[in-house]
């Protein structure tokens, strides 16, 4: 909500500019989607059936070799570091370009204690990353109860 300010300056325009600057950008976070600014923190999508638990992970561009998938203590971790280095040279023009770039990122996602974890399974193709793990046959999903108050 703004707050009508009577201004009487010399320059109105400077603070005006500056008072909403520093009140609106720097400590309004509320509605900033810092992973779409910078990061590369890859997208996730989590789907639950009868018998099992699905994740895709959207990773264009990389290859099967870059993941590091781990379950330790019903804690699944998703990692990835990529390091690409790039020379170009003309010896012609005197032009020398050299380029390199890296790349990283982990998740990691609590599993419930109903998942068999002798019976996980993934696979990378066409940029996402898809991790299946069956659900052991006695923690398949009930269906809700509602539960009368008395």
């Amino acid at each position: 909500m703004e707050t009508l300010v009577k201004r009487n300056g010399l320059f109105p325009t400077v603070n005006t500019f500056f008072d909403d600057f520093v009140s609106r950008d720097l400590f309004d976070w509320s509605d900033k989607n810092f992973t779409a600014i910078g990061s590369n923190l890859p997208s996730v999508n989590l789907k639950e059936t009868d018998d099992k638990l699905k994740i895709e992970l959207a990773a264009p561009g990389m290859k099967k070799e870059d993941f590091k998938v781990e379950l330790d203590n019903n804690m699944l971790m998703i990692s990835s570091e990529k390091e690409e280095e790039k020379e170009e040279t003309r010896k012609k023009d005197n032009y020398v370009r050299k380029e390199f770039s890296y790349q990283s990122f982990s998740r990691s996602f609590t599993l419930p204690n109903y998942i068999d974890e002798n019976k996980i399974e993934a696979n990378y193709k066409d940029g996402i990353l898809h991790i299946d793990i069956a659900k052991k046959d006695n923690g398949k999903k009930r269906a809700n109860k509602t539960i009368a108050i008395k």
